[in-house]
């Protein structure tokens, strides 16, 4: 069975749609950036609700709570095999404020020496065409499915759904 994964794709309007990105942290991401951001996400336990992990994922990476209508978007599946289990939801949080947490490797490689790294080491919001260059490809689906929601007026651009 392929390992799941689960996040959300916030978004707000201003005078567009826009959405929060991550971009992941550790030596191998420091220097990638167009191809390299994502959702807000992380691994689902087989005992986990996949919306529970989504929340959780988000607070994990950036340090804040997401409270709001959960909108489910199309599974998809990324170029590595996982598939993603994604969540629409309007919101707004300051990308200067997040607060991811670390995870340890051995760096550099073959060093002996263990380092601390954030996983997410920065985030940012991005209208719909940045995100498309921004996002993995594999993610790019998710941006078409929030954009066809808010063409068939099933997202208010206002915010709430």
């Amino acid at each position: 069975m392929a390992k799941q994964s689960a996040g959300l794709l916030m978004y707000r309007t201003r005078d567009c749609v826009e959405v929060f990105l991550v971009h992941p942290g550790g030596p191998f991401w420091a220097r990638k950036d167009q191809g390299a951001w994502s959702i807000p996400k992380g691994e689902v336990t087989t005992e986990e609700d996949p919306l529970a992990a989504s929340r959780r994922e988000f607070q994990e990476e950036t340090g804040q709570d997401v409270a709001g209508t959960f909108t489910p978007l199309e599974p998809i599946r990324q170029a590595g095999g996982k598939i993603v289990h994604a969540w629409a939801v309007a919101g707004d949080c300051d990308p200067a404020a997040i607060q991811s947490n670390t995870f340890t490797m051995e760096w550099p490689p073959r060093s002996g020496r263990q380092q601390n790294f954030p996983e997410v080491d920065r985030a940012g919001w991005f209208t719909l065409e940045q995100a498309r260059e921004k996002i993995l490809k594999s993610q790019c689906p998710l941006l078409d499915q929030l954009e066809q929601q808010f063409d068939a007026g099933e997202l208010n651009p206002g915010g709430a759904a």
